[in-house]
């Protein structure tokens, strides 16, 4: 990978990671169009850790919320265990929301289906419009939500079976996140904060374990310039993402998700004609 393509790249993971249009599909997308290989270890790598840069970004503008602890006392009586998760509940809760997604993740990881899916532009066009007409309706079924309505253990761990869903290309981690809190009777801003809250340990874990893989595989992806562009993607989607999420939230909030299902139906119904008609999606063929 090149200066250039690192850096269109991890533009399109900031602008899209928190939109509710795949920012791995988009990947996958741009990836193909700028004519690079796929089914490469490190290309694979850098499409997940790339990811982890955007995500900090959410560390960085809800430092306030995301570092908050309970300092209310215990109810009288609870154990050791009890007084750490009251204390530390917020922490607890994306524990328990990031469950499904380890163990469903694990498997697919281990069983090659995730790399599969990685590298098949077909299943992210096709993922691209179904998801664009969910949304189309997704407001008016699930926006229900109430500010009274708060999360918790339940909630959460349902939410987190929701972001499983998005082991598919396509899909959208967001998306599936945010209508999961939205059938839970959050409101779509604090659907949508959740999401982002729980995009932190998942997106950590991910990172980790392709980091793992590549130490595993033969060392020679380890060349200064990959480990450039690796830091270089993450530094670029990290700032891109500050400016993405912070408009993405007041819009969400304010027009809900048909022009979101609009896009991804325009999008995936071009990709999937492209393919239909024998074109090839690089741009450099």
């Amino acid at each position: 990978m090149t200066w250039i393509e690192t850096i269109i790249i991890a533009i399109v993971e900031g602008l899209t990671e928190f939109l509710p249009v795949s920012s791995t599909g988009h990947m996958i997308i741009t990836q193909n169009l700028l004519g690079i290989p796929q089914g490469d270890p490190f290309v694979h790598a850098f499409t997940f850790i790339i990811q982890f840069g955007a995500i900090l970004s959410v560390v960085c503008l809800y430092w306030k919320r995301f570092f908050q602890f309970d300092n209310t006392p215990a109810p009288a009586g609870s154990s050791l265990f009890q007084r750490l998760k009251h204390k530390f509940y917020f922490y607890w809760l994306l524990i328990v929301g990031v469950l499904p997604a380890v163990i469903i993740g694990l498997l697919a990881k281990k069983s090659g289906l995730l790399d599969w899916l990685l590298d098949s532009v077909e299943v992210v066009a096709v993922m691209l419009v179904a998801g664009g007409v969910f949304m189309l309706f997704c407001d008016r079924l699930f926006n229900k939500g109430t500010d009274a309505n708060r999360l918790n253990e339940k909630r959460a761990f349902r939410i987190g079976l929701y972001q499983c869903i998005s082991v598919i290309p396509g899909v959208s981690r967001s998306m599936a996140t945010i209508v999961g809190g939205m059938t839970q009777g959050l409101t779509r801003k604090r659907a949508a904060e959740f999401s982002f809250f729980l995009a932190v340990p998942t997106m950590a874990g991910a990172t980790l374990l392709d980091l793992l893989d590549l130490l595993k595989e033969d060392a020679a992806w380890a060349t200064s310039h990959n480990i450039t562009m690796l830091v270089l993607g993450c530094v670029v989607a990290f700032f891109v993402a500050l400016l993405a999420m912070k408009w993405f939230v007041a819009f969400l909030t304010k027009y809900g998700f048909k022009a979101f299902g609009i896009y991804r139906i325009v999008v995936g119904g071009i990709i999937i004609l492209l393919l239909l008609t024998g074109h090839s999606l690089s741009m450099v063929d």
